[in-house]
């Protein structure tokens, strides 16, 4: 069996993105991989090229064959160098960390000449929905309080005599 070592393109129209496998010589050029070694993102700057070194090195030593593409990338990385003995190339142009938007927008702040504040950033309030789900939950019936005029339960009436004056026996002389 001849086992090549190519791309595999995936992605869409205009945007190609490719995988390095490992395949069947006579399999199609998206059918069925042995093995995924690595990606390549031509369209990106710089380009992105990883490739599992241990991986190429094991396929390269057991006689699969790279493609004129990926024989260019194996040279970029420097597999190929190291598959034949040679010396390393410099090593490959890597894309800086992209920043965040708090941080461009608190860098645009301070070139307009305004700090920013803290908390520049808001939180989304809570949609209608989640507060209509929060919303039926079961509420405990409050007891009902007298109005302002009307008197309270324990006290009496003002034209009633009071309990304790009509309960106290009354006083006699015996004696």
């Amino acid at each position: 069996m001849a086992v090549k070592i190519r791309l595999k393109r995936i992605g869409k129209i205009r945007q190609p993105y490719y995988r390095v496998v490992v395949v069947d010589s006579r399999k199609k050029r998206d059918g069925r991989v042995i093995e995924e070694i690595g990606i390549y993102h031509p369209k990106n700057d710089p380009s992105v090229i990883q490739v599992e070194g241990e991986r190429a090195q094991y396929w390269l030593g057991v006689g699969a064959q790279p493609s004129e593409a990926v024989l260019a990338l194996l040279k970029l990385t420097g597999d190929w160098q190291q598959f034949k003995g040679e010396a390393a190339p410099a090593p490959l142009k890597v894309a800086e960390p992209k920043k965040s938007k708090e941080d461009l927008f608190n860098e645009a702040l301070k070139d307009v000449g305004v700090e920013p504040k803290e908390g520049a950033v808001t939180t989304k309030k809570a949609s209608k929905k989640s507060e209509k789900k929060a919303a039926p939950k079961a509420e405990e019936p409050k007891a009902e309080e007298p109005k302002a005029d009307e008197p309270k339960a324990d006290e009496p009436k003002a034209d009633e005599p009071k309990a304790e004056e009509s309960a106290a026996p009354a006083q006699t002389d015996e004696g």
